[in-house]
């Protein structure tokens, strides 16, 4: 089996999938980041392709940033600035040739995030 990695994100604080949330994705190295690309979520918060298709998967550490705190400015929610959560960074590794799929669930002033199926 071949591995990808895909992610979705759900605004907890609307009941919502957090959709128009851009995302960058990074690899590490020797703990420096490289991007790798910049996806936007579509209406279902998830990505219209995998973050890491099969043919592109690698193990190793990798990172999402998350662009939280421009996705409640795009939804004209109120917040004062400097805004509680902005960007929102989860690093994690892939070890396996698998299925990884990395979900946000995220609000204005708390996320979470675990490894999906």
């Amino acid at each position: 089996m071949v591995g990808f990695l895909t992610t979705h994100a759900l605004d907890t604080s609307r009941g919502t999938p957090a959709a128009n949330l851009k995302i960058d994705f990074f690899e590490y190295h020797n703990g420096r980041g490289k991007e790798v690309c910049s996806l936007i979520t579509n209406a279902d918060g998830r990505t219209d392709q995998p973050v890491l298709a099969e043919k592109d998967f690698r193990l190793g550490t990798f990172e999402l940033i998350f662009h939280v705190g421009d996705y409640y400015r795009q939804l004209k929610q109120v917040y004062n600035e400097p805004v509680f959560l902005d960007l929102v960074p989860i690093r994690f590794g892939m070890s396996e040739n698998k299925h990884y799929h990395v979900p946000l669930l995220l609000s204005p002033f708390g996320y979470s995030t675990y490894r999906g199926s």
